[in-house]
């Protein structure tokens, strides 16, 4: 991947990195607030938060990854995958900027998961 390109997508990672913050504030905020008095309400309140929570663990796994993938681009091995070595292609970086793997590396991973044990 070239500089211009890269740079382009670490700016995205950035601003994505900074939403998600920001969501992941919100959601602590909202969290912390205490429950309603009225056990109807309340029960309610604790589904909403048991939602809340799932989110804010796929927002804080997703900042893990931009953070990872900054982290490569940082150390120069932005773009090469950790399992063969290789080239991740551009597009695939493009689409999903923290892949870790080439897309034949992360086909292998999805059968060797798909495979029953034993």
């Amino acid at each position: 991947m070239d500089a211009a390109r890269q740079s382009a997508l670490k700016a995205s990672m950035l601003v994505k990195k900074e939403e998600l913050e920001g969501r992941l504030d919100r959601i602590t905020t909202n969290v912390r607030r205490g429950y309603a008095a009225d056990s109807g309400e309340r029960a309610k309140e604790m589904e909403d938060s048991e939602v809340v929570d799932a989110l804010g663990n796929e927002a804080r796994d997703e900042v893990r990854k931009i953070s990872a993938a900054l982290e490569r681009m940082e150390q120069g091995s932005f773009g090469v995958c950790l399992a063969c070595g290789g080239a991740i292609h551009d597009a695939r970086l493009e689409a999903y900027p923290y892949a870790r793997h080439c897309i034949d590396c992360a086909n292998e991973d999805e059968r060797a998961a798909a495979r029953p044990a034993g």
